[in-house]
């Protein structure tokens, strides 16, 4: 299952970079044609980034499940880009971690990975 991420601030890229996966940055124009899970923080008040929309008009028929990264100073908005990708394009938001993650967040991050691969 291949991984591929967004990142605005950096928080996702450490995310990724913590753990044992190798993740695949989203770039214009990108095209993907193996399954996938998306991982993506949000923008604004809970909104999903424009580079993620433009990617997902795309790329959406590969997609499996998406893993949200947020801050909880935030709410209710927590993560919300991710919870609206996953009602839009009926996905599971398999998890969420507050902006790079703890060493917790990465364990489960790869265990579910591995669960995905098994």
């Amino acid at each position: 299952m291949k991984i591929i991420y967004y990142t605005m601030t950096g928080n996702v890229e450490k995310f990724i970079k913590k753990s044992n996966i190798v993740g695949t940055k989203i770039k214009e124009n990108m095209i993907i044609d193996d399954d996938y899970i998306l991982i993506m923080p949000s923008t604004g008040f809970g909104e999903v980034p424009k580079m993620i929309n433009d990617f997902l008009n795309v790329n959406n028929s590969h997609l499996k499940a998406v893993i949200g990264s947020g801050n909880k100073n935030w709410g209710k908005l927590y993560c919300e880009g991710a919870k609206k990708v996953s009602k839009k394009y009926n996905v599971d938001n398999i998890m969420n971690f507050e902006l790079s993650g703890n060493c917790y967040d990465v364990e489960k991050f790869e265990k579910i990975i591995r669960g995905f691969n098994e």
